[in-house]
This record gives structure tokens, sequence and C-alpha cells, in this order.
């Protein structure tokens, strides 16, 4: 039953959003329950692969004008103090139709919808601290959530394999060796989840691991990152699930990472809403709001009381469960959090190059 509540309710979200960004046709579709392909993995026509050296397979890079680039009222960014460290984000699911079981990346709804709602509400958090790289990608329909140990199972390897091939080319290709943060959300969350386990953990590069945001889906800790306790911790990770203690559904699981995208530790103190540095949901425009949420990690789970705006009323999961606002309640906690984690990093990193230079001098000077 909680599997059916899940997929229905992911089904819904993504028809509500699709209906509030697309007005017309496409409300037709918000009576289908679910977007089971009527043929199996095998029998499907896979789409092409992507190829990360053009332009048009990426829905947002630092030399585009995208909808990462986006920034709420009143907040400005020094380009200059974005160059040193890159953010490589994984975008939720965005592809919610049963003709295929992966998504062709030539999908314009997808596209428009990752373009016009992740970029702009979630990946553009990080375009104060970063230079923002976000791969499209042959995304799992919605379905296979439902069905993985099946046909959904496969979708989701094939999904996975063109994120790990899109950060292969940004670390060889784009990256130049720069730190770098991982981030994503829900499908994209449970794909960075993996990613951090098979190409980062116990890696060289996870020496340049500033932090990771796998938000918005079940994360254990298992992948083999410490979960961050502090606000200016590096090489960290942190997730939370946000919902209300009487929510209808609840996405996290017992043993799942909860870090408290106000106060930053994984504790259950409780941060007041006055603490939240400013909300936004950009489909109601670019002003901040103050004091929407505060947030307490309980459970595993994220959890917020009242929310005093009425701009954040998507609830398909029902009542209290506020997973489509994982990034949106908390959008300058995240951006500042980004930025602090980034000075961190590159300020021991100097340190460290220093104390070497120290080294080198004073073994040249004693012919050691």
């Amino acid at each position: 039953m909680k599997k059916f509540l899940i997929g229905l309710g992911i089904t819904i979200a993504v028809l509500v959003i699709l209906g509030i960004v697309f007005r017309g046709p496409l409300m037709m579709m918000a009576g289908m329950a679910f977007m089971q392909p009527d043929h199996s993995f095998a029998d499907d026509k896979t789409a092409p692969a992507p190829d990360y050296a053009n332009p048009e397979h990426w829905a947002a890079l630092p030399e585009l004008e995208d909808s990462a680039d986006v920034v709420p009222d009143g907040v400005f960014i020094d380009p200059s103090s974005t160059k040193d460290v890159d953010v490589f984000f994984i975008h939720p699911t965005t592809y919610v139709s049963p003709n295929h079981w992966n998504q062709p990346l030539t999908d314009e709804t997808a596209n428009k919808m990752t373009d016009d709602w992740v970029m702009r509400d979630q990946a553009s958090v990080f375009n104060g601290c970063c230079q923002v790289y976000a791969p499209r990608y042959r995304q799992a329909t919605l379905y296979s959530f439902q069905d993985q140990n099946g046909d959904g199972g496969k979708a989701l390897e094939l999904a996975y394999q063109d994120v790990r091939a899109a950060f292969n080319y940004f670390i060889s290709e784009r990256n130049n060796g720069r730190p770098f943060i991982i981030a994503g959300h829900s499908q994209g969350a449970f794909h960075a989840d993996r990613l951090l386990k098979e190409a980062v953990a116990g890696k060289a590069l996870q020496q340049r691991l500033v932090a990771a945001y796998p938000i918005g889906f079940s994360i254990d800790g298992s992948n083999g990152i410490d979960v961050c306790t502090s606000a200016e911790q590096t090489g960290c990770q942190v997730s939370w699930n946000t919902n209300t203690a009487d929510a209808m559904v609840i996405l996290a699981q017992p043993g799942d990472i909860c870090v408290n995208p106000i106060t930053w530790t994984a504790d259950a103190t409780a941060a007041t809403p006055s603490a939240n540095l400013g909300s936004i949901s950009f489909g109601n425009g670019d002003v901040l709001e103050q004091n929407v949420t505060g947030a307490q990690c309980l459970n595993s789970q994220l959890l917020v009381e009242d929310i005093n705006s009425d701009n954040f009323t998507l609830m398909p999961f029902g009542p209290g469960n506020y997973h489509m606002y994982d990034y949106s309640f908390f959008h300058m906690n995240i951006r500042t959090n980004a930025r602090a984690r980034v000075s961190a990093y590159l300020q021991a990193q100097q340190s460290t190059q220093a104390d070497d230079e120290l080294m080198r001098t004073l073994m040249e000077e004693t012919g050691a």
C-alpha cells in the first residue's frame, strides 16, 4: 500500500506541476494515476544515448544562459567568486509518459519541465558558489520506481549509466581538476547516492569533494561519504525529506540521513522560522519570503509545522508532505551553506599548499 501511495503521489505531483507550468492540454493528463508502459523494457525502442560533448544534452552549463542562473530579487553574485568550484546537479523525474521506459532526450515536455522548474527552483541555489553543470539523461519514467525489481529497475539502471557517463565527461573534459559538489533531488538523489559510492568514495576524487546534497530520497549513508554535522564541514553529505509529523505519506525510512538545512546539524535541535534565511517558489515571483517555516530532524524526517505562506501548497502525497519544496523552503540557507563549505574547502586547500611550499623551501635550504 505504501508503494502504491508513493507512486500515486509522485505521479500527481509531476502532473500538477505540469498543469501549472504548461496550462492547457497537459491538464488532461491529471486523471492518470499511473504511467506504466504497456510494453516490456526489452521491447522498448531505446532512445540514442546522450553525447555530452553536445551542449544540447545539458540542462545547465556555465557558458549558457539557462534557468540555473536565476537568483531571487536582491541577491547579487560576484562572478569571480564562482570560478573555483563546480557543482554537478542531477535533476529529479520530469518524464511521466508511458510511451517509453526511459525519456528520449528529444522529449520537449520533459526537457521544458526540467528547465523551467528544476533548474530554476533547485539547481539555482548553487549559482552563488559554483559553476553549475546539470546533464540531461535518459531518466527512468515515473512508473519505474514501482517496479525496481523488473523493467523499472532496468530503466533506472540505464538512467544511472547516463548519469555516470555525464559525470565522467564532466570530470575529464570540463572540471579541470577543480573541487566539486554533487547534488540532486528525488530520482537525481537516487542516482547521486550510487554515484558517490561507485565513483567518489575511496577514490582519489573524494579529496576534491566539497560536499554532497542528495536531497529528497531515502539516503541511508551507506555510500561511504561522512554525514555533515556542522555548517562548514567539507567532504561530507547532507540529505532530508520534508514533512509534518502527521503527514499521510512519509518518504524517509528509519535510519536515513537527516541534516537540518537551517542548523546544519544532524541532531534533533529545532530551528524556528526566524532562523530561516529565506524561502522561494519562483513560480510565484522572485521575491524571498521570510519566516515561512522552521525545521527539526526527528525519526529520520525533517519535520516542519505551520507554513506561513500561501505559495507552497503543492502536496501531492497528501497533507503534510512537502517533497516538492525540499529545496524551496530553505533556498537561502542552502545558498549560504554552499558558499560556506566552498570557502572552508578553499581555505584549507590554500593552507595545505602553503605548508607544502614551506616544506619544499626548507628542504632546499637544508639540502635534504
